[in-house]
């Protein structure tokens, strides 16, 4: 049987999660049921990959053996109704769940574990991208952001969220950091923009993680002055995408640079790497005083007969041994597209579903309570040999996902080393004869 890691298993990480939530505080007067349980049954939603809180609330009362595995997977005594669950979490601060997130990556930290995900001079690698979390026609709250068609005047009513993930080039598992959401501010008329939800995540993240050396990886949108000013006032480098349609000013400089500009060109199996760089340059003629250094990459596939290309400026100073490990960090940026938000999408944590909307914060509670279940998973996957041997045996995630399911529902269980360990392999259930 595999070794668990008494400290980054499920149990540890979810008993943690509650002893957090504890501190939430509780703003109604004579609840009926605590807040940890409402918070934990929410969480249980997203960590159980059931597709409607309807169904988990149907399951639940029908069910003994479904209400007494919350209680022992979960710690949850006395399960919300659907109904209820959703005006409760609705009322509660985002920013309350931050304290969650940290907890965790501590528990990472201190289990040495984070030491793997280490880059460029010790540093670590911070992917950062907004992603669509609600759209409606009907449905809208006071913090919904508004786009009206010019042909129609039709309104959508929409909210985003920013997700932060900590990643590593050649680790499939990232460690996601407490998103930050995209909707209009309180006395707001205006919409909220990815930018501000940047800043704002980027000062957040400097309280909650104060010491830590990261590179902060980003899209064209935030390779602008005062963003880039931004990240080196808060002690953070960055690799950040320049596009020649966005930097004509750069790309001019960087072509004129003359024996400044520097060519490399590696082989790589089918592959053909080039690389143009030049360090210290102005960021454009408005900012001539504010320097990146610019790397031009392009890849060709001798097998495809196909070239790509990307660009990007920096402010780590490019040389010819590092030059491959800062275009592998660039490029690692897709990680919370292709790892994050295509996995909380399409396999089985239900990124898109409505799960409520609520009237103030119940859309943006519901996502980070997901994030919170996809950050666990991830650090099991990480961390967990148990984990890791369940999700072999079942081959995909989804297939893990509907095991995990059918087992919840069907037999009385321990603890999550129980339920993984059945899911692995390693207990074998006897059927029990009739009576």
């Amino acid at each position: 049987m595999p070794k668990l890691r008494k400290d980054l298993c499920a149990d540890a990480l979810i008993n943690s999660l509650r002893n957090q939530f504890c501190k939430i505080k509780d703003e109604r007067k004579a609840p009926s049921i605590p807040l940890t349980d409402i918070l934990m049954s929410g969480y249980a939603v997203f960590s159980l990959k059931y597709a409607s809180l309807l169904a988990f609330d149907k399951e639940c009362r029908m069910s003994k053996i479904e209400r007494a595995n919350l209680k022992s997977l979960f710690g949850i005594s006395s399960v919300p109704s659907d109904t209820y669950m959703r005006e409760v979490i609705d009322l509660i601060n985002p920013n309350d769940f931050r304290i969650a997130f940290k907890e965790l990556f501590s528990k990472v930290q201190r289990g040495k574990e984070l030491e793997q995900f280490k880059y460029i001079d010790n540093k670590y690698l911070i992917s950062m991208d907004g992603t669509g979390l609600f759209s409606s026609h009907d449905v809208h709250c006071s913090s919904c952001m508004i786009k009206e068609s010019r042909k129609t005047g039709q309104k959508t009513y929409y909210h985003q969220m920013l997700g932060m993930v900590l990643l590593h080039p050649e680790c499939k598992s990232v460690l996601p950091l407490c998103p930050e959401a995209i909707l209009k501010q309180d006395g707001q008329s205006k919409n909220d923009s990815e930018r501000n939800a940047a800043k704002r995540a980027i000062e957040k993240f400097r309280k909650d993680h104060p010491k830590l050396e990261a590179i902060i990886l980003e899209d064209g949108l935030a390779s602008n002055a005062p963003h880039l000013r931004l990240l080196k006032r808060h002690n953070l480098s960055y690799i950040i995408t320049a596009k020649p349609g966005d930097h004509k000013y750069l790309f001019e400089q960087a072509h004129l640079a003359g024996s400044d500009r520097k060519f490399i060109e590696v082989h790589e199996g089918n592959l053909l790497h080039r690389f143009y760089y030049v360090n210290n340059l102005g960021l454009n003629e408005a900012n001539e005083d504010f320097r990146v250094n610019f790397l031009e990459y392009e890849q060709y596939d001798e097998k495809k007969k196909k070239t790509i290309k990307f660009s990007w400026v920096t402010d780590l100073e490019i040389t010819e041994e590092n030059v491959m490990k800062i275009m592998r960090g660039g490029r690692a940026r897709w990680k919370i597209e292709n790892e994050t938000f295509n996995t909380l999408k399409n396999q089985g944590y239900n990124f898109e579903h409505n799960y409520g909307h609520g009237n103030q914060n119940l859309c943006t509670n519901f996502a980070i309570l997901m994030f919170l279940a996809f950050a666990i998973d991830q650090i099991q996957k990480l961390c967990c040999n148990v984990f890791q041997k369940a999700l072999v045996r079942r081959r995909t995630f989804n297939a893990f996902c509907q095991s995990m399911l059918s087992c919840y529902r069907m037999i009385v269980i321990e603890n999550w080393e129980f339920l993984l360990s059945v899911i692995a392999g390693d207990i074998k259930l006897v059927a029990q004869p009739p009576p």
